[in-house]
């Protein structure tokens, strides 16, 4: 079935298939939706009584009203409806041909009985089963209600993936119908948008007395921050509903490791896929957000399993992920858990049904363990701190100005515009260090090193093929793929002439270098996606290509401190 040169030396599986096993980390999933909502709810009523209790009429909120109502029948009628948009959509965007049980199980034995098993012990209709035909592995479910739930995979996941691992994909699926999670992750986004409406009614509140406006303005203030609290929690829940989603499919087929391999394969499939497209793939873009994995976050373990199916080598990039301060930071912000944690979480499950664990996170765990503290959340708060730079340089030239204003009437002016140059200046220093003597290294390399920053750029070098372009569905694209033989890395292109230099280079030289073999010097970071700015392309044939990342960056500081120096001059 996988078409992979290599695959993992397969443990055995529970016999006991719906074996009970608790969650890692404990948790109970009702209780995290169900707090999830009361919070919401109290963050919407105590901004709807501030309201009342400030406006001195007994009908001041009609606007509001009539917002709130629009926004909450909106997504009811979202809600009731999105299965069927859901479904022209697919049509139109990626051709999806809906299928019976029988094709699934000419496919994939193994899935057509987890179905038929899951939709019997539930109770539940068996839900509309779609295929894309597209090679980029991944899985997503979309529906209202359970019982009108729909199932769609890509072709790719029969491809890259075994029998074993297609149930536990399908069954990740269906764990998210039988929570219910189109549901409540639709009531949790309605509550959220509503916080976002009682901000935007009262910022333009101009009705009443100054103390009236002052409550008034107050109340916009929470209702941002609620928003923006609220955000955040429904981006938890989604990763909470994940890791849920995950358990349900290592108790119901009571095979964890094959999800485990799943999640690498299908990174794995994805870059692969990367690789021998021109363009990176739209369905994984626009599904991003629905699909079993994070598609940005594929290259680091798709890469890994790339060159050994060594569960080792794959877990040196799970270190990034399990202990720096940054991994936390980044998933803040994402609808899925770093992959490393998952698959640490479905070790523990296998432990618990007494299965041997094809990654050991326990000696991955280990080893990071060893890893120096001091540097990781030593560099994560320099970190910060950089990440600051010209606000800190605004107030420590805003606190010099005060102290110089007696005798330089202008330094409390021109003190912020020389902080914020310095800031910036150092800022771009330390982001684009001296890149000179660059170390020649390979992608996986890079990527296994638990120190990185999305901040501190690691000057390197490395040869490979330009494979295509980095911006998803964009024809003009500036952004580059480079293959060299241990993965893939995208290359950030900077032309000094900014935006419009970006656009010319996509659409006048881009095609041109595709295919070609080149020497790339830049700096690397590490997000939830690993890439590298670009300095400069060489190639045999005498092709140069130079980027400048920090071109403008030196215009702005330069030229602030110089505004900033003149100022005090006159």
């Amino acid at each position: 079935m996988a078409t992979s040169e290599h695959s993992f030396s397969k443990l055995k599986r529970t016999q006991h298939l719906g074996a009970k096993v608790a969650i890692a980390g404990g948790g109970n999933l009702i209780w995290a939706s169900g707090f999830t909502l009361i919070l919401l709810f109290g963050m919407v009523l105590t901004l709807s009584l501030a309201l009342i209790y400030i406006l001195e009429s007994p009908n001041p909120t009609q606007g509001l009203i009539i917002a709130v109502t629009i926004t909450i029948a909106f997504n009811l009628l979202a809600f009731f409806l999105s299965p069927y948009l859901m479904d022209l959509t697919q049509q139109w965007l990626y051709k999806t041909r809906w299928v019976s049980l029988v094709d699934i199980d000419a496919k994939s034995p193994e899935t057509a009985a987890v179905i038929q098993q899951v939709c019997q012990e539930r109770n539940l209709k068996q839900p509309r089963l779609g295929i894309i035909d597209d090679q980029n592995p991944t899985a997503f479910t979309y529906g209202s209600l359970p019982n009108q739930a729909r199932l769609v995979v890509s072709e790719g996941l029969f491809t890259y993936l075994d029998d074993d691992e297609i149930a536990t994909v399908y069954a990740h699926e269906l764990g998210h119908i039988v929570h219910w999670d189109f549901a409540v992750m639709t009531l949790a986004s309605t509550l959220v948008q509503i916080t976002y409406l009682i901000y935007v009614f009262t910022r333009r509140l101009q009705r009443g007395g100054e103390k009236v406006k002052d409550i008034a303005n107050s109340i916009a203030i929470a209702a941002y921050v609620f928003y923006l609290v609220g955000t955040y929690i429904l981006l938890y829940l989604s990763r909470t509903r994940e890791y849920f989603a995950d358990h349900f499919a290592a108790e119901t087929t009571g095979n964890p490791n094959a999800l485990s391999r799943a999640l690498v394969k299908i990174a794995y499939g994805i870059v692969e896929e990367g690789e021998k497209a021109k363009e990176p793939s739209r369905l994984l873009e626009g599904t991003r957000a629905l699909g079993i994995y994070d598609a940005k976050a594929a290259t680091s373990s798709g890469t890994a399993y790339r060159i050994s199916s060594d569960t080792s080598k794959i877990g040196k990039v799970f270190l990034w992920d399990m202990f720096n301060p940054w991994g936390w930071w980044m998933e803040l912000n994402s609808t899925h858990p770093l992959t490393g944690k998952r698959v640490r979480a479905l070790s523990t499950y296998a432990e618990k049904l007494g299965l041997a664990i094809e990654f050991d996170m326990g000696r991955i765990i280990g080893e990071g363990n060893k890893l120096s503290r001091q540097r990781l959340y030593g560099n994560f708060i320099f970190d910060l701190f950089l990440y600051t730079a010209e606000l800190i340089g605004i107030i420590g030239g805003l606190v010099v100005g005060f102290l110089m204003v007696n005798t330089m009437p202008l330094s409390i002016i021109s003190g912020p515009i020389i902080g914020f140059g310095l800031g910036h200046l150092i800022k771009t220093l330390i982001m684009y260090p001296n890149f000179k003597n660059a170390p020649e290294t390979d992608v996986l390399t890079l990527m296994s090193d638990p120190y990185a920053s999305p901040l501190r750029g690691k000057a390197a070098s490395l040869k490979g093929e330009l494979i295509g372009r980095g911006d998803a569905g964009y024809s003009f694209g500036s952004d580059l793929k480079l293959q060299d033989k241990t993965g893939m890395m995208y290359l950030h292109y900077s032309s000094r002439f900014g935006p419009i230099g970006n656009f010319l280079f996509g659409m006048k030289r881009v095609k041109s270098l595709i295919g070609m073999n080149v020497k790339n010097i830049g700096w690397f970071r590490r997000g939830v996606a690993p890439w590298m700015d670009l300095i400069q392309l060489s190639s045999e044939n005498g092709t140069v290509v130079n980027s400048y990342h920090r071109f403008w960056s030196f215009v702005l500081s330069i030229g602030a401190i110089g505004l900033g120096i003149l100022l005090l001059v006159l």
